[in-house]
């Protein structure tokens, strides 16, 4: 191993590039070295300011201190048992908390596992042993995991999908409603429709499964007119609504789940990413009838709801109420939205400025024509904010939205030092 003071980004990118799979991403060439809430430093020694939080898993920001502090009080006492072979409290605790915050006047029940596409997975199952029926119907511009079954959920070909098919048969995609691109509502429940007329009828449809605001396809919101009209539907049919909040889970969207902002509670909700500050956990949680549905052993995994990350959620559960992140949440996404409303006014390029809650974007046209997307600049502009100290994330079906998801425990004059080299990025690249 060289020595810690002769490693630059350079040489480990190229030690990278020589032992890591090609397939594996990279959004910057830059290893980090350390990170403290909202701020890293790179091996080199260079301060940056993280817009992107792990793709939002740092709601409660890097190295939150009651995080580690239960962390590393778990590490004392036990790591591993696996649930199903030796129970632990922390795992009843976390489905306990879960249940209490989920919406809908009915009896819920959770299990946790260790990753946002073995929720899915998981919920998917649940949803074929409840209903008997083997039909999903997802969305287009959903992103739901990179398993073969979660991919064929996903609505995104490139980069996700290319070479891995073929999928698991009787997953189907509507439209997505989205207002900017011409797609409205009756379109959506149109699109539904047109898909029991012409793939599969509704008595084998197991469950709708839908992101309260897509995260890769965009940072597009549900509308809630539609989700009320979908929920009818489902329940007309007998069908199950999924709430796929992996990425708006946590209190990215400024209610822990941002399915609290539904007119109707969905049947079962995914939850990852934020939910242990950083440690792998993810979980189910929805309606005890539904979750009950496998036997005993039908559910499960080995590393599923480990103990440290349990310690962690319970930790991060508990931050967000010590320090009132949900308020947080919300009036971050009111201070960013009129930031950015603020950059986009001086720049045709950016043609929408969105957002529930902290959980925010822009999107980025060729002279402001939305048939346009500037997938080219977009990139441009987060290679740019990234050489003056500013970690962004770009998605969207076209590549041409660029998402924050900072840290709720960033301060103002953190967010506005980024922002500011944003604008700069802007007008360097615009």
């Amino acid at each position: 191993m060289q020595h810690e003071a002769q490693l630059t980004n350079a040489a480990l990118m190229g030690r990278r590039h020589a032992a890591v799979a090609r397939g594996v991403g990279q959004a910057h060439e830059i290893f980090v070295q350390r990170a403290l809430n909202a701020e890293l430093w790179d091996v080199q020694g260079r301060r940056y300011i993280d817009f992107a939080g792990g793709i939002a898993v740092l709601n409660t920001g890097h190295l939150h201190p009651e995080v580690i502090k239960a962390v590393q009080a778990q590490l004392e006492l036990y790591t591993h048992t696996c649930f199903q072979v030796v129970a632990y409290e922390p795992y009843v605790a976390v489905c306990e908390r879960l249940n209490a915050m989920a919406p809908g006047a009915f009896a819920k029940k959770s299990l946790l596992l260790s990753s946002g596409a073995e929720a899915v997975e998981n919920a998917i199952k649940v949803a074929r042993a409840y209903t008997g029926r083997p039909g999903v119907i997802a969305f287009t511009g959903g992103y739901h995991g990179r398993t073969i079954a979660t991919l064929g959920l996903t609505g995104k070909v490139a980069p996700y999908k290319l070479g891995f098919g073929p999928f698991p048969g009787e997953t189907f995609h509507a439209l997505f409603p989205n207002e900017l691109h011409g797609v409205s509502i009756d379109d959506a429940i149109d699109s539904v429709e047109l898909i029991f007329k012409n793939d599969i009828e509704a008595k084998r449809v197991a469950a709708f499964i839908v992101e309260p605001v897509q995260g890769e396809g965009g940072f597009y919101v549900a509308p809630p007119e539609f989700i009320r009209r979908l929920k009818a539907l489902a329940d007309q049919h007998g069908i199950l609504l999924i709430a796929d909040e992996v990425q708006t889970g946590a209190g990215r969207t400024g209610t822990w789940f941002a399915c609290e902002q539904w007119p109707v509670a969905p049947d079962l909700i995914t939850t990852a990413k934020s939910l242990a500050g950083g440690f792998p956990l993810s979980g189910v949680v929805g309606r005890a009838d539904v979750i009950d549905a496998p036997g005993p052993g039908g559910l499960g995994g080995t590393y599923a709801g480990s103990p440290i990350g349990c310690a962690a959620a319970l930790a991060v559960m508990d931050a967000f109420e010590k320090e009132k992140l949900l308020q947080r949440s919300q009036e971050m996404g009111t201070y960013l939205i009129g930031k950015l409303q603020g950059i986009a006014a001086q720049h045709k390029s950016i043609g929408d400025v969105r957002g529930l809650g902290a959980m925010v974007a822009i999107e980025l046209f060729e002279g402001g024509d939305v048939h346009k997307p500037a997938a080219d600049l977009t990139k441009k502009i987060v290679t740019e904010a990234a050489k003056r100290g500013l970690i962004l994330l770009s998605c969207g079906t076209y590549g041409n939205v660029i998402r924050i998801l900072v840290p709720l425990t960033a301060s103002n004059a953190l967010l506005d030092e980024g922002l500011q080299i944003l604008a700069d990025s802007f007008a360097a690249c615009a």
